[in-house]
């Protein structure tokens, strides 16, 4: 267990002011594309591959974008925050986002939930849509424990023990993990075994950096070196979560697009090319995570690994919402 890290403001330590006007443009910017990805991309994917996609393929998508996203932010502030509390207990929290997020999730989810209970249709009036059929098929029971657990992880966090929605959060990830492969798929619990591993660190890694970055904010100018110290922290967990990431989204692909038609399937299906479009980003991800690594063990000033982390979270960003994109899409076909 690394040591506590005392809080000291350093008298000299420059007060750095962000221009307020600069990260609103930001957060505009990236709230756009958040937006605009998933409701454009299914349909650039799919052009010229001669598949159908199911009606309302960009709304689900983005559903999807923000159901993926209050998964991240609410498991990886729980997280983030026991590391947080390991290198400087005594510090103070910024502000917990995790009271909000789950309700995004839950609307998400309830979304998602309406377009099962009317038969995988974008319901045009509350007519249309089958409620008690939800309790009667898997992806409708699916589509209802998401909501509940959603609901569940909002009280959970409004009460002294936030940790307690990691429960309710892990249902979500389970119920993402058996949607993602009916029973008809061959050896389908493999696959949403390696998908629940997948997700899962993926929540940790871009919800936990998140948090990471909002906390070292904070303590910019009570504990800068303490803010570099949970960062190095993080980044040592991270390293697993990648490496875990990687292997799953490995071995995922292959179960989808088997080697010897993967590199046809890339560029001649929706799911390939979005899946190819992912890959850099990923890339693009490790290698900012790697110079924020070495500044971290290297550098004089340990602050200056905050930039390339700052960078990574908005590509981490990028690639929950390229993810969401790919899991409204149609399935390649496994050639064989």
């Amino acid at each position: 267990m690394p040591p506590t890290t005392e809080l000291s403001a350093p008298a000299d330590a420059p007060v750095r002011r962000p221009s307020g006007a600069g990260r609103a443009v930001a957060v505009v910017v990236l709230v756009a594309a958040a937006a605009l990805i998933p409701m454009f991309g299914p349909r650039a994917a799919l052009d010229g591959t001669g598949e159908a996609a199911a009606p309302g393929t960009g709304g689900i998508a983005l559903l999807r974008t923000v159901l993926f996203a209050a998964l991240c932010v609410q498991a990886g502030e729980i997280f983030a925050g026991l590391l947080a509390r390991r290198v400087a207990p005594a510090a103070p929290s910024p502000r917990r986002w995790s009271a909000y997020a789950p309700w995004a999730g839950f609307v998400a989810a309830l979304g998602l939930a309406s377009v099962v209970a009317s038969g995988n249709l974008v319901p045009d009036s509350l007519a249309a849509l089958d409620i008690g059929g939800l309790y009667g098929t898997r992806d409708g029971t699916l589509a209802l424990v998401e909501v509940n657990a959603f609901l569940v992880a909002a009280l959970c966090a409004r009460t002294r023990r936030p940790g307690t929605a990691l429960l309710p959060l892990a249902a979500v990830a389970v119920a993402e993990a058996l949607r993602a492969h009916p029973p008809a798929e061959d050896s389908a619990l493999v696959g949403s075994g390696l998908t629940l591993v997948h997700v899962t660190a993926a929540a940790l890694w871009v919800g936990g950096l998140l948090y990471v970055l909002r906390t070292t904010h904070a303590w910019r100018t009570l504990a800068p070196e303490a803010g570099a110290a949970l960062l190095g922290l993080y980044a040592r967990v991270a390293a697993v979560l990648l490496a875990a990431i990687t292997a799953t989204g490995v071995c995922s692909t292959l179960r989808r697009m088997p080697s010897s038609t993967v590199l046809d399937q890339l560029t001649s299906t929706a799911y390939g090319r979005t899946l190819l479009a992912k890959v850099p980003l990923v890339v693009v991800v490790a290698v900012l995570a790697l110079v924020a690594r070495l500044r971290l063990s290297r550098a004089r000033d340990r602050t200056r690994a905050y930039v390339p982390a700052r960078a990574e979270v908005v590509v981490l960003g990028i690639v929950v919402v390229v993810s969401a994109v790919l899991t409204a899409l149609p399935l390649p076909i496994r050639w064989s």
